[in-house]
């Protein structure tokens, strides 16, 4: 066991787990911390770097678990209440989970090894990081003024839709999920909460199929040398990511999108200009 490997999977998943949930993107800086200063490309293959990138994210998907329990519950009908509910228009349904999946799902799996091949660089995550970061000043300044549906049971099938076409945006590393479904959430009439609960109940599946196929896919070069800094990653994701996650949703209704836009502004300026 190296230890030097511990502690890259150590700081990957702390950056993992604050940033997730957050909309700056949480892949793209795991990117940057790891291109600049910790090269786990040169500690093990580019293909199991860049699989442990999307593969930790599974700890992060386990802390929506837990703090979403009640809800994924109800979704899948566990519960003798869920199973004999007659108006189901009361609360969000599993069809409309699936989707707000399918059409980042399906890019996703066609495009998986182009993006893995050619959009892992930090030069492609300062583009998303400001393209992401005007979206989110567009989404906070064009918003209605009074929200359609203020809890995550008043989305309707079109706002589905519609924010699984936003969340295509985020097959582009730096761009962030919850930042691209947030905002178009908060376009189309969702309040900013509701956009963030259905954000973060999508990424269960979507992650656990992108983990899956990325795993998958890439088993070939995985050693039992490279398990310690996976599972550090893990469950190092999971623990921050745990406290992130009550953090940010108690804090986005009030201070909305426009400030983690400027943050992404001034770190997209800061690494093109000092490291580019």
């Amino acid at each position: 066991m190296n230890l030097w490997d511990i502690f890259v999977g150590f700081i990957l998943g702390m950056v993992e787990g604050l940033t997730e949930f957050a909309p700056v993107s949480s892949t793209g800086h795991m990117i940057i911390v790891d291109d600049l200063l910790l090269k786990s490309k040169d500690l093990f293959s580019p293909e199991v770097a860049n699989t442990f990138k999307v593969v930790i994210q599974l700890g992060s998907i386990l802390a929506v678990i837990i703090v979403f329990k009640d809800r994924f519950i109800n979704l899948l009908g566990l519960t003798k209440e869920a199973r004999e509910s007659i108006d189901s228009r009361n609360r969000l349904e599993l069809k409309q989970v699936i989707i707000g999946l399918l059409p980042a799902g399906v890019l996703g799996f066609i495009f998986e090894d182009y993006i893995d091949e050619h959009l892992f660089s930090i030069h492609t995550v300062v583009v998303g990081l400001v393209i992401g970061a005007v979206l989110m000043l567009l989404a906070d300044f064009l918003r209605p003024a009074s929200p359609k549906a203020e809890t995550v049971d008043q989305i309707t099938y079109k706002q589905a839709l519609s924010i699984g076409l936003f969340q295509c945006l985020s097959l582009w590393p730096g761009f962030s999920r919850s930042g691209s479904t947030i905002s178009g959430g908060v376009l189309l009439g969702l309040s900013h909460r509701a956009a963030s609960d259905f954000t973060f109940i999508m990424a269960v599946p979507i992650m656990l199929g992108a983990s899956s196929i990325s795993l998958i896919k890439h088993w070939q070069y995985f050693t039992l040398n490279d398990l310690p800094f996976f599972i550090t990653g893990f469950i190092t994701a999971f623990v921050f990511a745990l406290v992130s996650i009550r953090f940010f949703l108690k804090l986005i209704n009030k201070i909305k999108l426009v400030p983690f836009a400027i943050y992404r502004i001034i770190l997209a300026g800061l690494i093109y200009f000092v490291f580019l």
